[in-house]
């Protein structure tokens, strides 16, 4: 039996990281904020199974390093995620993500916990993997408002400016963080290997891939794409699909999130130093799939088209989960449609 610590356990990834601990018979201590803005029960949706609960702050020092006590691994899931809506996010990513992440792994230190599972993000890339015909694998530029006006919006080759092949995207790539989440979650990264060097630790960087599933938070601006889009088919409106829908992603279901969670917990156990590993289904789907799917299975209005686009956003990017497959011996298992089926009515977070 392994003792964990799960921060963001009421969260949407975080609740199903508790239940599949649960059931693989581990003790948990379940840690969150329960901040009333993203938790409207005011409750923990494991409280009579886990261990312990402990209510507070990830940048609450003297909080969590009672959670602390005797636990073998930190299984870190709190975050503020989401695009956001504007640079005045900037301050409050970089505290919640940033210095709470610095916070978690001083108490850890203190506290001689050498283990830690590290909720990361596909957004720590920027742009997906892309070949040229000419020039091999490269990593394209920033895409201009000049260029998504007109509509073109397939990134080129930045030598010589043909058109790009995307592929799958592998840990070995160039980081390239192109908006402030993504600049935190890569800087959480960063604080994680520190400290694994300063304190002979062990850290699985889990760089998620689009996750989706039950109890995902609802429509808001810090929500992922199948929220926002089952959230318009509840509401009987038809999703607005930005650019031309063809944008690639890798859509992962949380339970398979979970299950990566609990392997990279045991590799914690038998490996030393830093790993960052993707975590996807290993199949590709386009945002304008999801869209229709969804859909489908709600049996609502067809999605709209719009051209519209947003900076931050990158055209294609999806995962080789190959890495996580050979050394945590990870296995998604959730068919994309079976998984969009039960989506499609399955509860939301409120």
């Amino acid at each position: 039996m392994t003792r964990v610590l799960v921060t963001g356990a009421a969260g949407f990834i975080g609740r199903h990281v508790v239940e599949a601990l649960l059931a693989d018979g581990d003790a948990v201590t379940a840690y969150d904020s329960l901040a009333p803005d993203l938790h409207a029960s005011g409750e923990f949706p494991h409280r009579d199974r886990v261990t312990a609960c402990r209510v507070g702050d990830v940048r609450d020092g003297a909080a969590l390093a009672d959670a602390l006590r005797d636990v073998d691994v930190v299984c870190h899931q709190a975050a503020k995620v989401g695009l956001g809506v504007d640079m005045s996010d900037a301050p409050d990513y970089t505290s919640v993500n940033v210095t709470g992440t610095a916070t978690l792994l001083a108490a850890m230190a203190s506290a001689g916990v050498r283990r830690l599972v590290l909720a990361s993000s596909m957004v720590v890339y920027g742009e997906g993997g892309y070949r040229c015909a000419r020039h091999g694998t490269v990593r394209p530029g920033t895409r201009f408002p000049t260029a998504l006006d007109a509509g073109r919006y397939e990134p080129p080759c930045p030598q010589c400016g043909a058109p790009l092949t995307p592929e799958p995207i592998t840990e070995d790539a160039t980081t390239d963080p192109r908006n402030v989440y993504a600049t935190t979650k890569l800087a959480q990264e960063h604080l994680a290997a520190a400290w694994a060097r300063g304190c002979a630790g062990s850290v699985a960087a889990m760089r998620y891939h689009n996750v989706y599933g039950p109890h995902m938070p609802r429509d808001t601006p810090y929500a992922g794409v199948a929220s926002i889009f089952r959230s318009a088919f509840e509401r009987g409106e038809a999703p607005r699909v930005f650019e031309d829908g063809k944008q690639r992603r890798d859509f992962v279901h949380v339970r398979d999130v979970a299950a990566a969670n609990l392997r990279a917990i045991d590799w914690t156990g038998r490996t030393a130093g830093v790993r960052a590993f993707n975590v996807g289904s290993g199949t590709v789907h386009t945002i304008g799939e999801m869209a229709n799917a969804l859909g489908e299975s709600c049996d609502g209005p067809a999605p709209i088209v719009t051209g519209e686009y947003r900076l931050g956003d990158v055209r294609h990017i999806t995962a080789s989960s190959q890495r996580a497959m050979d050394e945590l011996h990870y296995r998604p298992i959730v068919d994309f449609l079976d998984g969009v089926r039960e989506f499609s009515s399955a509860p939301l977070r409120d």
